[in-house]
């Protein structure tokens, strides 16, 4: 990488390490950046210091939220005898969107990958199964349909049955080792009314 002054090169560095984000990317955004009106800079560095500083995880589904418990979690209008267990937060976002689903939500933060290290207790699942009482009737698991994804939704299972918790699976219309956050809203719609259970 060509050599530039201190406060340009650390600008390159820092949204190098964004996902997704390799070295040539990262300077295009940055002297996009430098073309920016002073104002607009500010406004976007300040909502991303809001977005780190004024959000946390809820207490109880592990959502992002500004308020705990968030809106879901504490509206009477949700059904909460269901919980819909999502890998990450932007899949909560992903399910809103179809307007299809009224029950809660569980945030697990990953999903069981023995081969990358990440077991029961790396990831939200203690804090799930506390959750699967009265007056929890239903799981749905939405992981993703990957290897770690089927992985966790088998263990969830194996647990709520003992329980005494159904637990179902979204099913037609996502595709194997595809990701929640880019399904449109009629095929996560489908998946939710054919889920099934596991």
């Amino acid at each position: 990488m060509p050599k530039y002054v201190e406060p340009i090169s650390r600008l390159i560095t820092e949204l190098s390490k964004l996902p997704g984000i390799g070295p040539k990317t990262a300077q295009r955004l940055a002297f996009y950046i430098l073309t920016m009106p002073r104002d607009e800079v500010v406004r976007l560095a300040e909502s991303m210091l809001d977005a780190r500083t004024k959000t946390r995880q809820c207490s109880v589904c592990f959502d992002i939220t500004v308020d705990d418990p968030c809106a879901v979690c504490s509206s009477p209008d949700r059904d909460h005898s269901i919980i819909c267990v999502v890998e990450q937060p932007k899949d909560v976002v992903a399910i809103e969107r179809t307007g299809e689903y009224k029950g809660l939500y569980h945030v697990l933060h990953g999903v069981l990958s023995p081969m990358d290290g990440i077991g029961p207790g790396d990831i939200k699942l203690k804090e799930l199964i506390s959750r699967l009482k009265d007056p929890v009737k239903e799981v749905i698991v939405a992981t993703d349909p990957n290897v770690e994804g089927e992985a966790t939704a088998l263990y969830i299972a194996k647990i709520a049955r003992t329980i005494g918790v159904k637990t179902t699976r979204l099913a037609h219309g996502l595709p194997v080792g595809g990701d929640l956050e880019y399904a449109d809203e009629v095929t996560l719609s489908r998946a939710l009314e054919g889920r099934r259970e596991i």
